[in-house]
């Protein structure tokens, strides 16, 4: 089906470009510049992905350009469903790699679905800190939560809030957040053809107005001295370097930060554009921004030693499944129902919010029995686990449909892997690995 472009985004793009409108033409017929990046916490998923990788993506230290479609299907692949890497457009890795999360920050990544930006910023965060990812819209809340958990993020927390609700709770509660606004979508036509059909001139307009209620319950979020870091996938101006200047009109307390982006360059008034033309990539707009210094910054946040029965769970947990990591061990553990968690001391009050994801799901708990949780599979590192369990590929395919495979190792709980990472968790009887991956997660194809 033929998808042209809309008459008055190519007039806007002329007037944008001058004399580079002939290459952004061509660029944006092309084929788009898909990519993968990988996972930090995966060992070998350099070497597992090698298969689909054609080059490096300069601006993010662990993204990967994907060679030319064959048979190859890399979202189908067994290293896929361990997490050993998210796929994800090359041009969108920029946001999170400007807004440059440190170990033992607190983040917010407000408009996190589908979770590419936060499982990288959670990667940049190294299971140290807090990141609270949102979003408003249930189902992509949840798919966000599926990611996070996927790729091991074990310093997380899902809401599905809109902003305004979140800032009611939160003033001035973390280091750095990631604004990436809904938009018009205007650097999506060429990955997506389809998406030019929706777009008209009223657009820019309408979605500027929203981005202007986010950015505002953003910044009441940010602490004194902490970064805000704007970005949308479109190019007209009027939802970039319009939406930037109206906020810092609004907002005197901010000032524009410069960065550099390898392969991209520097921003200029710290804004910068990436274009299709202009490198292997989707379009996109950057921004960051910075409070001044006037308030009073973020104090550490008292940790909170368990009680006497969650203590009891987490030693049975360390005893019969896995070493817990001092990373884990140290965090707020708390009993939700029937369920046991771990999440940041640092992480915010949560009540009255929707919570998809209230942290790290460590086990369920019966009344004579523990069960070891999937995401607690993905989170560890293999050599954390009790027992283990390397897969073939046949047999790997088989764990993932839901069935239960051959094994002969000692009984009790057992970490299944392939290629030495994460599939869940199984229970070794009889020389059979009986498999516990939760339903929702099995293949039937």
């Amino acid at each position: 089906m033929n998808h042209p472009l809309p008459d008055a985004f190519l007039n806007n793009m002329q007037k944008l470009l001058g004399d580079e409108y002939p290459a952004f033409l061509r660029a944006i017929d092309g084929a788009p510049a898909l990519a993968l990046r990988l996972n930090p916490k995966r060992h070998g998923a350099d070497v597992v992905a090698a298969p689909y990788i054609d080059g490096p993506v300069p601006w993010c230290r662990d993204g990967r350009y994907l060679a030319p479609a064959g048979e190859a299907r890399p979202g189908a692949s067994i290293a896929h469903a361990a997490g050993a890497f998210y796929l994800q457009e090359a041009s969108a890795m920029a946001s999170a790699a400007v807004l440059s999360a440190k170990p033992g920050e607190r983040v917010l990544d407000l408009c996190a679905a589908p979770g590419g930006k936060s499982t990288q910023i959670a990667a940049a965060l190294g299971d140290r800190g807090l990141l609270v990812s949102n979003d408003p819209e249930p189902s992509r809340a949840q798919a966000l939560a599926g990611n996070l958990e996927r790729m091991g993020a074990a310093n997380a927390v899902v809401t599905c809030a809109l902003p305004r609700k979140l800032a009611d709770r939160w003033p001035q509660c973390f280091d750095a957040i990631l604004v990436d606004a809904p938009c018009s979508g205007e650097g999506m036509f060429r990955r997506d053809p389809a998406s030019r059909d929706e777009w008209n001139p009223m657009s820019p307009e309408g979605c500027a107005r929203r981005q202007a209620e986010i950015l505002d319950q953003a910044a009441r979020m940010l602490r004194p001295g902490g970064r805000l870091v704007y970005s949308t996938c479109t190019f007209n101006d009027i939802e970039n370097e319009g939406s930037v200047s109206g906020f810092l009109t609004r907002h005197p307390d901010f000032i524009p930060e410069d960065f550099e982006l390898p392969g991209a360059g520097m921003s200029n008034g710290g804004m910068l554009r990436l274009f299709p033309h202009r490198l292997r990539g989707d379009g996109h707009f950057v921004a960051r921004l910075r409070r001044r210094e006037e308030g009073v910054p973020i104090g550490p946040t008292p940790a909170v030693r368990p009680d006497r029965a969650l203590a009891a769970h987490l030693d049975t947990l360390d005893r019969e499944v896995c070493h817990l990591p001092d990373y884990i061990i140290g965090m707020h553990i708390f009993r939700q129902g029937e369920w046991l968690y771990a999440r940041p001391h640092a992480c915010p009050s949560l009540n009255g919010l929707r919570v998809i994801s209230p942290g790290l799901c460590l086990a369920r708990l019966g009344r004579s029995h523990i069960e070891p949780a999937h995401a607690l599979a993905m989170a560890i590192d293999p050599g954390c686990a009790r027992r283990r369990a390397e897969l073939n590929e046949a047999a790997a395919r088989a764990w993932l449909r839901g069935e239960a495979v051959p094994c002969d190792g000692e009984k009790g709980w057992t970490q299944a892997l392939c290629m030495g990472m994460p599939l869940g968790w199984g229970k070794v009887s009889e020389g059979v690995l009986k498999n516990h991956l939760p339903k929702g997660l099995r293949r039937y194809s």
